[in-house]
């Protein structure tokens, strides 16, 4: 009687959890499904893990929400090659609104960033590896250290890509003739917003990260920054 010989299937090593493999899943499932389905239930089974086990890496949630930010910002510093800023810089508007642009593109690419960061109590390492490269850019270009403060002021968000939005629409998911509906009905109350609304439209939603922050508006504002800075160089 001859004996079948079964190879037995051998189990896959478990890659051990660790801070950095834990961020890198939140990140993907905020991408994927959007930052409310992060939660620290979610981000286990996404691992393969027991939720107690990642309190080893995160403390709770409000640390994943810190480190999905500083992995963003990181993504950055890797998009811009690095924050090194040349001595003999030549131009350091084009520099520094390429830097910006490279940021913006990483926003892009996480739409759900921008309102976390807006969140946050405290300034991350990576964050401030960032606003030193645009500091030196700015340093290298001639700026006086004061203006440099002025200029990280009136950039404020565009610094890191995005632009902040003061109002939401009550209902974003509204249908184009609910929105002419209610346009009509405020004409006569608010005649030059609702004439300026008719003639503008925000239609590039791989652009948008915001109600009114699309491509269009956001190099609008920060060229217009850009070129301010430019002015107060040479006039002082």
């Amino acid at each position: 009687m001859s004996v079948a010989t079964q190879t037995e299937a051998v189990p896959e090593p478990r890659i051990p959890l660790s801070k950095e493999r834990v961020l890198r899943a939140a990140v993907g499932i905020a991408d994927e499904e959007g930052i409310e389905a992060l939660t620290m239930r979610h981000l286990a089974d996404e691992l393969g893990a027991e939720a107690m086990s990642l309190y080893y890496h995160v403390a709770n949630k409000e640390a994943i929400l810190d480190g999905v930010v500083e992995a963003v910002i990181e993504e950055i510093e890797e998009a811009v090659g690095g924050y090194e800023v040349p001595t003999d810089l030549d131009d350091w508007k084009a520099a520094l609104r390429e830097r910006i642009l490279l940021a913006r593109n990483v926003m892009l690419r996480h739409p759900w960033a921008p309102g976390i960061i807006e969140t946050r109590r405290t300034q991350s390492l990576a964050a401030v590896r960032y606003f030193e490269g645009l500091a030196g850019v700015l340093r290298e270009g001639g700026f006086s250290y004061d203006l440099i403060h002025h200029a990280m002021h009136a950039l404020g968000s565009r610094a890191l890509g995005f632009s902040q939005e003061l109002f939401e629409p009550d209902d974003p998911e509204s249908s184009d003739e609910d929105a002419t509906a209610m346009m009509e009905a405020m004409a006569d109350q608010f005649p030059y917003i609702i004439a300026m609304l008719g003639e503008i439209a925000h239609d590039d939603p791989d652009s948008t990260l915001g109600w009114c922050d699309d491509q269009i508006e956001f190099e609008f504002g920060l060229d217009l920054i850009l070129n301010g800075l430019e002015g107060h160089l040479e006039a002082s």
